[in-house]
């Protein structure tokens, strides 16, 4: 009785919610957007130095591997990342941005990363904006990687496109690696 009255609950919620959404439903003239102007294709080139290594390590794991999972893929782990991203590939280059978000290892067999991740500018005419980019990232694979780019915020509204990512160096003890990201995005 309990599980019917809540689906009625929930129905009724659902009924209001989509014949309100009708009356919020407003055209929207692009100019007011700055849509206007025609769409740019814009190429970045930066380098993504991710530090394990303690002290000012630029991601850190919130949620272990799953132990239920007998795995050296860390199945099930979650790292929070605050990446500096640089103009050269190395740690010393001069950094333009921050790489910030979230990656999960999402495979059972390989260390295979969905990522989740806003490219906040903190340099030149893009400053302070930023393009989220999302997507599988299998690190050792010998291919080129690609992330989707999948919007943005202020220069960088309605972006789309994709970014490459190739390996520069890793190391094995300390973890630390840089990452080229070639990003390829249209934005207004």
């Amino acid at each position: 009785m309990i599980a019917q009255k809540n689906l009625i609950t929930l129905f009724l919620f659902f009924i209001i919610f989509t014949s309100s959404a009708t009356f919020l439903d407003n055209s929207i003239e692009p100019k007011s957007l700055n849509l206007h102007k025609e769409q740019t294709l814009s190429h970045f080139r930066f380098y993504w130095q991710e530090k394990f290594s303690e002290p000012n390590a630029t991601s850190i794991e919130i949620v272990s591997p799953v132990p239920k999972y007998n795995t050296t893929a860390k199945f099930g782990s979650i790292r929070a990342i605050d990446i500096a991203l640089t103009i050269g590939p190395n740690v010393s280059s001069k950094v333009v941005g921050r790489a910030q978000g979230v990656y999960v290892s999402a495979s059972e067999t390989e260390i295979d990363l969905l990522m989740i991740e806003n490219i906040v500018f903190y340099e030149g005419r893009y400053h302070g904006s930023s393009i989220t980019a999302m997507g599988r990232n299998p690190i050792f694979s010998k291919v080129v990687r690609e992330l989707d780019v999948v919007g943005g915020s202020g220069h960088f509204r309605f972006a789309k496109g994709y970014a490459e990512l190739r390996t520069i160096s890793s190391d094995p003890k300390t973890l630390d690696t840089a990452v080229q990201y070639d990003v390829y995005v249209y934005h207004y």
